[in-house]
């Protein structure tokens, strides 16, 4: 397993990058108005590292290790609730060769809905805000009945 003691951000944003340019291209749920980018990623209390994946696919929250004794040893595919200071989210093992085992939540997929890459990364900023419970300018909706109304996107 890989252990991440400083920031994965720039190792992200390079795999997803090849991802994006080899298996991803030409796949026709890429919105082309998006590119990779990670955002917002910081430590968790436990010590772990969580913040967004924006690719012209997907826009994700990802929870990656960043140390051996908390990180629990599950197989790809399996569920795992992790507690942030909003609350509890469900995320899928996933594992990709090149970052080994990481948890992913989805918030868009695939992403169409976005008419410029500057809007997807303000949402995904806005999601790790709202999951670190950090203020972001603005009270955060009353009652969110999904993904979708939580980030005042409507739907």
């Amino acid at each position: 397993m890989k252990i991440w003691s400083s920031d994965p951000s720039s190792d992200l944003v390079a795999v997803f990058d090849t991802i994006a340019r080899t298996r991803m291209h030409d796949v026709p749920i890429c919105n082309r108005q998006l590119q990779v980018e990670a955002v917002g990623f910081q430590r968790t209390p436990d010590g772990h590292w969580a913040g967004a994946m924006v690719t012209p696919w997907a826009i994700n929250l990802l929870c990656l290790p960043g140390n051996a004794e908390t990180w629990p040893a599950l197989a790809a595919c399996s569920k795992h609730d992790w507690r942030f200071p909003s609350g509890d989210y469900e995320f899928t093992v996933a594992d990709e060769a090149s970052l080994g085992t990481y948890h992913l939540c989805s918030l868009f997929s695939p992403a169409l809905e976005f008419d410029s890459h500057e809007a997807a990364r303000l949402t995904a900023l806005a999601a790790v805000h709202a999951l670190f419970g950090q203020p972001i300018g603005e009270p955060p909706p009353a009652v969110a009945t999904s993904r979708r109304a939580f980030l005042g996107l409507g739907r």
